[in-house]
This record gives structure tokens, C-alpha cells and sequence, in this order.
């Protein structure tokens, strides 16, 4: 990098840290405000936000509202509907410390970038973990229409949790997420309430989603002897929302066989960070988990891996859930704290089919899909 580009990374460097300590610090203050009013206000409505301009060169974020669109389109599973779900405005700003220039990728790896994610990250779990934060969780509810649901907690009065990171990894009644084809050991069940893509093969998800540069299953899982066992395996890709349940559980029945924790950055993990060609892997930069299970029905290994997202707090397994373990499809397995996340499930190859809408969805449309936990995502070959 030149001296002159480098000046200039710096000034958009120090742009992006002051708008995204803007953000979380006016999430900090407004414990009774509409989320939906600053943390989460749609990235469209950017403009509206003075405290924003003052701190964004309006220049930059003109470029990149040209070069990046303001959210992502989903697909309704059960009716087949597509519509536009709004980025959020950490995401927004997330998403530029990815792409503000041709040095992009010198000002990624610098120390002091990882050190602002981290830093912003632990600070909002802090907040969220403080009990004052309850305060936040009315307006977090009302804002993402999540009355109906809470009847399906374990503990839907919302006055009864002690913290907002308490509420945000909330648990599910037992009944609530029936597994689809309970009696069938055969099929394979979604991990997640989340928005999904699925491909055949590894290779199609890199030609079709996955396009930064870097990655590759050794550096995901963090090894070459374990990614050798998924070489033209199939994988599904469970991204989670905020407003999402943030659970996530067993995909097959199965025996846990070995927990890896790799180290890592918070990038955004939304799909314009993912489909970009030409960026950094976001997957095999972050902070990520690795899960081995031994698949009751075939014996064949399932690997699952829990990465974690820009402003997420932690990654947390259930008590029980060691190595030995044995686990049934459905069981919730382990946790995220505050911001969105990804579950990645990889299977060896031809050990499953993957159900038709899914991939189709995934190649033909490039589109998630959103699932429930347990819901189909495909069977043994």
C-alpha cells in the first residue's frame, strides 16, 4: 500500500470507528427505545440519522450504497413468497469496514480493525449482560412483532429475565420445535430458526454463495485430516438474525465426538459480506466453533460449526453437551449471546440428499430460505 492510500485508508478507517461506536453507544443509552430507532434502523433510512452524517463522510456512504444493496431478499419455505428484509445500521457499517477501497484487504488484517470489532463486541455483551439491560427488552419485542411467539418459551413473561442477553438466548418450550418425520432416522432436521442455503457440494456453494477469497474447509474447520473427511461433502448454511431465536440444535441423532474452538474476528457474516467476490472470507476469519458428531444412523462423521458475527457476545454449549454425549435430532445444543450468527453443518459426501427447494433456491435464485428448527433439509442418500 502507498503512503497516500494508506492516509486514506486511515481517514475511512477512523470514519467507521467513530460511526460504529456511535452505533452501540446510542444502543447503550436508549434502554427504552424502539431498537428499530438506532442499533437496528433499516440502513435505507441512514440519512434520517444526523448523529450518522456527522461521523460518516457522506461521500463514502454514497459509494457504498452505489456498490452494495440495504438488505437481502428471503424466501417464505411454506408459501414460496420472496420478500426484502432491510439491513440494519451496525450492519451497514460493518459491511463498510469490508468494502471501502482497493486497499480493502491491507486495512483488514490491520491489528487495530480486529482490535474495534473485538472491542464493540465485548462492549454490547457487556451492556446486554448488565441487569439494567432489561430495560431493553420490551422495546426489542414490540419492535420485531415477537408477542405472538412468546407463548412458546419456557419462560414467556418477560419480566422474569434478568438481562437482555438473558431474553436474546431465551429457550424454547420442549414442544415447540417438533422435528419433521420424528419416526425416520434418515432425515436430516434444520439447526436453526434461521434464513438457509444448502448445496449438494462444497464446490457449489463456493460457485454460488461463498465468494470471498480464502476459503476452504481445512481453514474452517482448522485442520487438514478433518477437512479431508468432508472433501466433496454436502453443507447448509443456517444464518440467524438478531430477532431470531438463537438457539441451535442436533441436525441427526449422534455421538459427540470432539469440540475445536478457533480464534478469530467479528466481521458481519450477512450475505453481502458472504457473496462479494473478491473480499475476505468472512467464515474462516471469524471466531468459530467446531463440532464433530458421529451419526447414529450410518456412522458417518457431521460436523457442525457455530461462527460468530459482528457484536455477538459468545458461543455457549448446553450442560451435557461434552464429548460421549449422545444427542437426539432436535436437541438444542448450545447458544449464541447478542447479534446475528451462522450454524454451518457439513456432511461427507453422498451421505445425504438435500431436498430439491432448498438447493434450488440456493443455486437457481441465490436466495436463504427461511426455516424452522427441525424442519426437513433433506435425507440420507
Amino acid at each position: 500500500m502507498t503512503d497516500t492510500a494508506e492516509h486514506a485508508a486511515n481517514i475511512r478507517f477512523e470514519h467507521t470507528a467513530k460511526a460504529l461506536d456511535a452505533v452501540t453507544d446510542k444502543a447503550s443509552e436508549s434502554h427504552v427505545e424502539d431498537p428499530k430507532g438506532h442499533l437496528h434502523a433499516p440502513a435505507s433510512g441512514y440519512h434520517a440519522h444526523s448523529w450518522m452524517k456527522r461521523l460518516f463522510p457522506y461521500e463514502s456512504l454514497e459509494a457504498a450504497e452505489a456498490a452494495f444493496h440495504m438488505g437481502n431478499y428471503v424466501i417464505d419455505r411454506k408459501t414460496g413468497e420472496k420478500s426484502f428484509e432491510p439491513m440494519s445500521i451496525y450492519v451497514r457499517v460493518g459491511m463498510h469496514l469490508l468494502y471501502y477501497g482497493s486497499e480493502q484487504q491491507d486495512v483488514l488484517r490491520w491489528g487495530k480493525t480486529q482490535e474495534l470489532l473485538r472491542e464493540q463486541s465485548v462492549k454490547m455483551g457487556r451492556e446486554y449482560d448488565d441487569p439494567r439491560s432489561v430495560a431493553h427488552i420490551l422495546p426489542f419485542i414490540e419492535s420485531f412483532g415477537l408477542g405472538p411467539s412468546l407463548g412458546q418459551l419456557r419462560e414467556p413473561d418477560p419480566s422474569r429475565y434478568g438481562s437482555f442477553n438473558e431474553f436474546f438466548a431465551r429457550e424454547l418450550r420442549p414442544d415447540a420445535r417438533p422435528v419433521d418425520e420424528p419416526g425416520d432416522p434418515a432425515v436430516v432436521s434444520s439447526v436453526a430458526d434461521c434464513r438457509t442455503t444448502a448445496y449438494q457440494t462444497v464446490d457449489l456453494a463456493t460457485r454460488y454463495w461463498i465468494k470471498g477469497f480464502g476459503f476452504s474447509l481445512e481453514k474452517l474447520l482448522g485442520g487438514a485430516d478433518l477437512a479431508a473427511r468432508f472433501d466433496g461433502g454436502s453443507i447448509v448454511i443456517a444464518r440467524l438474525a438478531p430477532q431470531d431465536y438463537h438457539r441451535w440444535h442436533a441436525p441427526v441423532d449422534g455421538t459427540v465426538e470432539s469440540f475445536r474452538e478457533i480464534p478469530g474476528t467479528y466481521y458481519t457474516v450477512n450475505p453481502q459480506a458472504i457473496n462479494e467476490e473478491g473480499t475476505l472470507d468472512v467464515f474462516c476469519e471469524n471466531r468459530r466453533s467446531v463440532m464433530v458428531m458421529r451419526r447414529a444412523a450410518t456412522g458417518a462423521p457431521v460436523v457442525l460449526v457455530a461462527v460468530g458475527a459482528m457484536l455477538v457476545g459468545s458461543i455457549k454449549y448446553n450442560d451435557g453437551v461434552v464429548v460421549g454425549a449422545e444427542v437426539k435430532r432436535g436437541q438444542c445444543l448450545g447458544a449464541f449471546y447478542y447479534g446475528g450468527s451462522t450454524v454451518i453443518t457439513l456432511f461427507p459426501k453422498g451421505e445425504v440428499t438435500l431436498d430439491e427447494d432448498l438447493v434450488r433456491s440456493s443455486a437457481d435464485q441465490q436466495c436463504e430460505t427461511l426455516l424452522n428448527v427441525g424442519w426437513r433439509v433433506g435425507a440420507s442418500a
